[in-house]
């Protein structure tokens, strides 16, 4: 697996190898000692898989407060996402500032997003399929969101926003201005 670090502190992409043939590939896509050793030492717990129908589905941006935050080994296992990450621990030199990755069933590459960070996607294909593992079981009382059109996040999205598929809790989250200090870098986030 090579594994590369993102501007933002301890964002990392992980592209595992394949191994193909004209039958198609083999992929070791997770492997825990290694991901503990090399990327961060926390134990993946659960794993969602979502369907998105139309390209141009944006997912997020979401996150777990404390008591169950979750970080996040996501990637795609049909389609292609635009997946994006913002900085949401205070008192971090990156926040409020975002990364945003391609991830494809065809590129293979996962993206980590640990906790103090709010997550979302957009979908670039239809039908497209996203699994990620979390570090935390789900938690409805600690759900939270952080709003994907917040002029302050400064974040392209790769679909006319106005038009994009989203859940009704999606078009209602909290601008970053207006977010509680959830997490603060260097303390729980």
């Amino acid at each position: 697996m090579q594994l590369t670090r993102l501007p933002i502190a301890d964002l990392a992409v992980i592209e595992p190898a394949r191994f193909g043939d004209d039958r198609g590939f083999f992929s070791e896509v997770f492997r825990e000692e290694w991901f503990r050793r090399e990327v961060e030492d926390v134990a993946l717990v659960q794993e969602n898989h979502s369907l998105s129908r139309p390209a141009g589905t944006i997912r997020g941006l979401h996150f777990q407060a404390p008591g169950h935050p979750q970080g996040k080994l996501v990637r795609v296992v049909r389609g292609s996402i635009l997946d994006v990450v913002v900085d949401i621990r205070r008192g971090s030199p990156t926040y409020g500032q975002h990364c945003a990755v391609e991830l494809s069933a065809a590129n293979g590459r996962q993206l980590w997003c640990p906790v103090g960070f709010a997550h979302g996607f957009c979908t670039l294909e239809p039908d497209t399929e996203v699994v990620y593992k979390v570090s935390d079981y789900y938690s409805k009382a600690d759900d939270r969101g952080l709003a994907f059109d917040d002029p302050a996040l400064g974040i392209t999205w790769p679909c006319d926003i106005a038009s994009a598929t989203l859940s009704d809790k999606d078009r209602r989250q909290p601008k970053l201005a207006e977010l509680p200090d959830y997490f603060v870098y260097g303390g729980n986030g």
